[in-house]
């Protein structure tokens, strides 16, 4: 069953439809993005659903709409998942300026 689950969970992230219930927002600024290589490189806060401390690192880019117009330099809320080994933002939406 938990592979199940883990297979539905991964094709709604691939979907871009992922739910992201019970998954807090993380806030960042935008250090770096490739957008040909799909990766993006955060100075982030504490990131609840993962564990993991307040840290700059790396991500790939789901399939997930990013703000219009990001650079680095910008303050944003994401999510992220760990798919396929990767951590992976599969949401994000720009900060208010």
């Amino acid at each position: 069953m938990k592979i199940k689950t883990w297979l539905a969970t991964f094709a709604m992230a691939l979907s871009g439809t992922a739910a992201i219930a019970n998954t807090d927002m993380a806030e960042a600024e935008v250090r770096k993005l490739d957008m040909e290589a799909r990766k993006i490189t955060l100075k982030h806060g504490e990131i609840k659903n993962l564990e993991m401390p307040p840290m700059t690192m790396v991500f790939q880019i789901g399939n997930t709409a990013l703000p219009a117009g990001l650079k680095a330099g910008d303050r944003v809320r994401f999510a992220a998942e760990k798919i396929q080994g990767q951590y992976t933002v599969t949401r994000m939406e720009a900060e208010p300026k």
